[in-house]
């Protein structure tokens, strides 16, 4: 019986150097699959700081090698200004701004997606005994709210509909915790605002609401990330929406125990919060064309009154995740 010659010595370099390749690039695959960190921008209410006290986010991605970092932020425009300098991966905000950031220079932002309207949690507010009785009565007054703010869009609308611009009153653009001490003092008439602080308004100040934003606005809370981020990993933020659904379930099921678990790390009061949580609705999902026509309606009004700097078209930053 003849013995099959041993390969050669060249063969089996080529060998080597084959599964040297095969090895890099599955090495080089997998790296691009997961990020080392992922960063999530969230303000002092809603499901991703629930999210962010459970650690289910962390516990889904450990075995990833993705760590997670969380960064707070007041309101919804300096957090999108750290997502468009390439500071965070991923944000939750209102609907205005992510109009506002769209507009600015090379914006990388994209709309991931939405929770449903929420109009009730969107307050006019003034103090209970305010002279003033109805938004028209605000013509000639001083108003605060955050600028580029959901809550600005919501101001500029129920001015119209009162048949007022802003140019019919004053505007003080401050910060929600500048805003509810000026409207305290009296320094402003009224405080076009968003939940907890405009429950925590009603609450804490007895304020009284001359209108919410029922067949005002539709007051849709967005997530939103980074184009390159979300095209290099699209499974991550997939896996980031299952866990802010499966919170968002949880919290429309129990918003009293919801509304606990919030007060420890918000230091509100607990009945504040489950009210706010309690005119909220839930379930994040893609866009669809009625949101972003609504999103486009909100672009064309802004840039109508000259608060936009330029046009834009909502659709050419919406993600569409491909189909399975």
């Amino acid at each position: 019986m003849t013995k099959k010659p041993f390969p050669t010595l060249n063969r089996l370099l080529k060998t080597a150097v084959v599964l040297a390749a095969v090895i890099a690039n599955n090495a080089f695959a997998e790296s691009e699959a997961w990020p080392k960190e992922i960063s999530l921008g969230y303000q002092k209410y809603g499901p991703l700081i629930i999210l962010k006290s459970t650690g289910e986010l962390e516990k889904r991605l450990q075995d990833k090698g993705v760590a997670v970092k969380w960064a707070e932020f007041q309101f919804g425009p300096p957090m999108l200004e750290a997502l468009n300098t390439n500071n965070l991966d991923f944000a939750v905000t209102g609907e205005t701004p992510p109009v506002f950031a769209q507009a600015a220079k090379g914006s990388p932002l994209v709309y991931v997606a939405n929770e449903p309207a929420s109009p009730q949690g969107e307050g006019l507010v003034v103090k209970a005994d305010s002279e003033v009785k109805s938004v028209a009565d605000l013509k000639g007054k001083k108003v605060a709210t955050a600028k580029g703010s959901n809550a600005h869009y919501f101001l500029i609308q129920a001015l119209a509909n009162a048949g007022l611009t802003l140019n019919d009153i004053e505007v003080a653009y401050l910060a929600p915790a500048d805003a509810r001490a000026a409207l305290e003092r009296g320094d402003v008439a009224a405080w076009s605002i968003w939940d907890y602080f405009y429950a925590a308004a009603e609450v804490q100040l007895g304020t009284r609401t001359l209108t919410n934003g029922e067949g005002i606005v539709n007051n849709y809370a967005f997530y939103s990330s980074r184009r390159e981020f979300v095209e290099k990993y699209p499974e991550l933020v997939e896996i980031i929406l299952e866990e802010v659904r499966k919170t968002d379930a949880w919290v429309k099921n129990n918003p009293t125990e919801a509304a606990e678990k919030l007060a420890v790390h918000v230091g509100v009061d607990a009945k504040i919060l489950e009210k706010a949580l309690r005119r909220s609705n839930y379930g994040p999902e893609h866009l669809t064309a009625d949101v972003i026509a609504a999103q486009q309606k909100i672009a064309d009004t802004l840039l109508d009154i000259k608060l936009l700097p330029k046009a834009i078209k909502v659709e050419d930053a919406v993600w569409r995740p491909k189909v399975k």
